[in-house]
Order: structure tokens, then sequence, then C-alpha cells
């Protein structure tokens, strides 16, 4: 096998979120209309499903890690939804704030969210060009 080969991207396996509280991320990412795969308190680990994929969003327990208010430069980490307008008006019913109103980008729209660590997820849509979504 060339260095190449060994080297390849297949695709990603976890996305990690480190956060303050295993218990209170769980249930601020439930309340953001995530299945939790699996929970594992004793390693301060809980696995968020993101549709039918294998890989998902790995919740990782870290002690010192403290809140954080928005806004602030971090990495993002945007989720196709079918409607990301719908999206923003059930996260705000599940108490959910949206840190910016919803916004266009060139597939569509898209708003953010923050857990309360400062980790910002997106959930963006493909109305403006269907084509390239998962749903053509």
């Amino acid at each position: 096998m060339s260095d190449k080969e060994s080297y390849e991207l297949l695709g990603f396996d976890n996305v990690l979120l480190p956060v303050g509280d295993l218990g209170e991320a769980v249930d601020f990412y439930e309340r953001a209309g995530f299945t939790v795969g699996f929970r594992f308190d004793e390693a301060g680990i809980a696995l968020l499903r993101v549709g039918a994929e294998t890989p998902g969003i790995l919740l990782r327990a870290e002690e010192a890690l403290v809140r954080r208010t928005p806004p602030w430069p971090s990495p993002r980490i945007w989720l196709e939804v079918p409607d990301a307008r719908a999206a923003a008006r059930e996260l705000t019913a599940a108490g959910i704030g949206p840190l910016d109103e919803v916004f266009r980008v060139a597939t569509g729209w898209t708003v953010e969210i923050a857990d309360p660590w400062g980790n910002v997820l997106g959930f963006t849509d493909y109305t403006k060009r269907p084509e390239l979504g998962r749903r053509c």
C-alpha cells in the first residue's frame, strides 16, 4: 500500500463537542431535535444521531469547561434540514433561541444555535438548490 492509499480521507467518523455537564448537554440537544444513540455516563460521553448516517456528534464532558455566551470566533458544524426557517421556529418553541435571524446562503437558508458551552451548530437547507441536497 502506498502512502497515498494509507492516508486517503474516507469520510467522517464522529464530531466531538466538549460540554461542561453531560446531563444538561443531553437535555439541550434533545430539545434541539437530536436523538441519543448511546450514553455512557461513567466515561462522560453521549452520542447524538444525525439522520441515518453512522457517524454522529459525540458529547464529551470536560470538567474545566465553563459557559460561554456568543458571539465569538469558533468552528461551526452545519447539518442539513429540510427547512431551516421551520427549524428556527421549532428551536425557538423548544426554548433554544437562534444566535441571529435565519440568513440566506447559496443553497437556501441557515439558522445557528449555540449550546451553553459555546459549541455552534447550524441547520441549513437546500431549498434554492434541491438537486444538491440529500432528498433530491
